[in-house]
C-alpha cells in the first residue's frame, strides 16, 4: 500500500513539473515569436501576442504606452520594415499556482546593446498573451555616475514638471 501511495504522489508531482515545463515552453515561444515579429516588422503578429489592454514601458521615462497608443506609435516603423530586433540571451519564467498568470525577466541582445525586458503574461482563451512589458537599458554599475551626468539636466527638468502635476 505504501508503494502505491508513493507512486501516486511521485506521479502527481512529476505531472505538475511537466505541466509547468510545457507552459514555460509555450511562454518562451510566445516571447520569442513576439521579438521575431518585431524584427521582421510583422505588425499583426506582434500585436496579436499582446492583450487588448497590454502595456509597453519603454526606456524613456515618459514611455508608458497603452496598447492603442503603442500601436499608433509603432505602425510607421513596422510599415517601413524597420521595427526593432531583440533576441533573448537569458530568460527566467515564473507561473502562478493556477497557471493563468506568468511573469518573466530576460536579458536581450539589441541595437542598444544589452537590455533587460520583464513583464507579465496572462492566459486569454487558452493562449498566453503579453499583458505588460518593461524594457530597460542595462547599465554597468561602474558607468552609473557617467550616465547620471549625461541625463541629469533632462531628468531634473522632467522631475520638476512631474512634481508640479501632483
Amino acid at each position: 500500500m505504501k508503494h502505491r501511495i508513493f507512486a501516486l504522489v511521485l506521479f502527481m508531482v512529476s505531472m505538475t513539473i511537466f505541466a509547468q515545463d510545457t507552459e514555460k515552453e509555450k511562454i518562451n515561444r510566445v516571447l520569442d515569436g513576439w521579438h521575431l515579429a518585431a524584427a521582421e516588422a510583422d505588425f499583426d503578429a506582434y500585436f496579436n501576442k499582446m492583450t487588448q489592454d497590454g502595456v509597453f514601458i519603454g526606456t524613456d521615462a515618459m514611455e508608458n504606452w497603452q496598447n492603442d497608443e503603442f500601436r499608433a506609435f509603432s505602425k510607421p516603423y513596422f510599415d517601413q520594415g524597420k521595427a526593432w530586433s531583440f533576441t533573448a540571451v537569458q530568460r527566467n519564467i515564473y507561473l502562478d499556482d493556477d497557471g493563468t498568470f506568468a511573469w518573466f525577466d530576460e536579458l536581450l541582445d539589441t541595437q542598444m546593446k544589452i537590455c533587460r525586458g520583464s513583464g507579465v503574461l496572462k492566459k486569454v482563451n487558452g493562449q498566453w498573451k503579453i499583458a505588460h512589458y518593461v524594457l530597460s537599458i542595462a547599465v554597468p554599475n561602474d558607468n552609473v555616475s557617467e550616465l547620471i551626468k549625461i541625463k541629469e539636466e533632462k531628468d531634473d527638468q522632467l522631475l520638476q514638471e512631474l512634481k508640479m502635476k501632483q
